[in-house]
């Protein structure tokens, strides 16, 4: 069964999509912070010079209270320092009063000071210690945000001005709150965004995990498509995980063919050595119960347990080594002359039947470096082949040639040729064509033996066009002999 697939914050996707909206609210916050700051200090800044300019043209004046008040009668003097209490706003934008020394609001111009003045003048407190400071200084006046400054007189008393910040503080404020509304909008449409972005490109990954799934349930055939817009490591991962998927399938099918083989090879095994046991117990069993009296047929009997006895031998040798060649000995290599193991075939086929005509090509020498038994063995399998399976006048063609950095030998035969599934099984162990004669372990062994030397061996057959075995070995330079 397929496992479910996990979309929340513990997954992938949503860990991306965690970090992605983190960030951007990280630089967000770290943005908002600054550019208020700077503007707070951008403001408050103008405000300060403003209030500084005010203070050097004051101080370079040289006023005195008396002064204030013979100009008390100039209207910009009396809006500035005289603020009537009748109709005075609670919040002014400046406030301008004239303390004395130890901080107290004086009357102007017969105008007692307003109450923006002496909360001023109390809010300041030492107006000295203002005075003397090179920046202004935040006060309260009335709960409302002020910038003020002290400006010292000729006479000992001091001028305090202020210069509301309040418009200044909501102006920033509102800033803030903008900043935050943009902010989570854009946090918002950057987890939509991220969201489909990763789904997209976390399919391939969602493929993976469905094609492993189907695998783990026994569909060796499945493998991970490839995306319409793949990245270059997840192409590369897709690419390694289907090569690797590839390996276990071959490996799967490897592993049942041997073992189907194994069971095919026990059972022929079986079978084969059934038979002359079977035999060998008919014939003793015979002469247990005494039905072997004449001596001729006590000969006979004897004869055929020992040809059985031989058969038996004959196989389990050939099982033996078989079973060497399956665990890929280590072969004795030395130089040998191809062409003259060709001519001796020849020469112990045309002893075994004079009436078969055989041909040979291999003039000269030709030396490899290969294990002499095992070719002797391989041409002895393929000429006892053509002995066992063709009639005894059949002409026989025996040739070896260096071509292409290789050795070919073949052996060809005009015999009756195998059908095309014989063909194909022909170097299946215990596998006789027609039921023919033999223990079917001959043509597994030659191929055995090649494949021992690194080579290659093929057959070329046709019903009624006879049989051509060609074993190709691989040309290695000969050294001392």
């Amino acid at each position: 069964m397929t496992r479910p697939r996990r979309h929340g914050i513990h997954s992938l996707r949503g860990g991306l999509t965690l970090a992605n909206v983190g960030l951007l609210a990280v630089g967000i916050l770290v943005a908002t912070a600054v550019s208020l700051m700077g503007m707070r200090l951008y403001l408050l800044g103008q405000v300060d010079a403003e209030l500084t300019k005010t203070r050097q043209t004051l101080a370079a004046s040289h006023l005195t209270v008396q002064q204030i008040d013979s100009l008390a009668a100039l209207a910009i003097v009396r809006d500035r320092f005289v603020q009537p209490p009748t109709g005075e706003q609670p919040h002014p934008d400046s406030v301008f009063a004239v303390v004395d020394a130890h901080g107290r609001a004086r009357t102007i111009a017969g105008f007692p000071p307003s109450d923006s003045q002496r909360a001023l003048s109390r809010s300041v407190g030492d107006p000295g210690a203002l005075a003397h400071s090179a920046e202004p200084r935040e006060v309260s006046v009335h709960g409302a945000a002020y910038r003020a400054i002290a400006v010292a007189l000729a006479d000992g008393n001091y001028i305090l001005i202020a210069n509301q910040t309040d418009a200044l503080h909501k102006g920033i404020d509102k800033a803030l709150k903008l900043d935050i509304a943009v902010g989570t909008l854009l946090l918002a449409l950057l987890a939509c965004v991220t969201m489909f972005s990763v789904r997209r490109r976390m399919r391939p990954l969602e493929d993976m995990v469905e094609t492993s799934s189907a695998i783990a349930e026994g569909d060796l055939t499945r493998r991970v498509p490839s995306s319409h817009h793949p990245t270059q490591e997840v192409e590369q991962l897709r690419l390694a995980l289907n090569s690797m998927l590839h390996q276990v399938e071959s490996a799967y099918r490897t592993r049942e063919r041997s073992a189907a083989q194994l069971r095919r090879f026990v059972a022929d095994a079986s079978h084969e050595l059934r038979t002359p046991l079977s035999a060998i117990r008919g014939y003793l069993q015979l002469y247990d119960k005494g039905m072997l009296r004449e001596p001729v047929e006590r000969k006979r009997a004897w004869d055929r347990m020992n040809g059985e006895v031989d058969r038996m031998g004959r196989l389990v040798d050939e099982l033996l080594l078989l079973a060497r060649l399956d665990q890929q000995p280590e072969l004795r290599f030395r130089n040998v002359d191809v062409s003259r193991l060709v001519r001796d075939a020849a020469d112990d086929l045309r002893v075994q039947q004079p009436d078969r005509p055989v041909t040979v090509t291999a003039d000269g020498s030709l030396l490899v470096r290969a294990d002499e038994s095992g070719l002797r063995q391989v041409l002895g399998n393929l000429l006892a082949n053509v002995r066992t399976h063709t009639p005894a006048d059949v002409p026989v063609r025996l040739g070896v040639e260096r071509a292409d950095g290789v050795v070919r030998l073949c052996v060809a035969d005009e015999g009756p040729g195998l059908a095309e599934d014989d063909a194909a099984r022909i170097f299946d162990r215990f596998f006789r064509a027609g039921g023919g004669a033999g223990s079917g372990l001959g043509m597994a062994i030659v191929q055995g033996v090649v494949h021992s030397h690194g080579g290659e061996v093929a057959v070329r057959t046709a019903p009624g066009e006879g049989l051509a075995v060609t074993v190709t070995l691989p040309e290695r330079e000969p050294v001392g002999p």
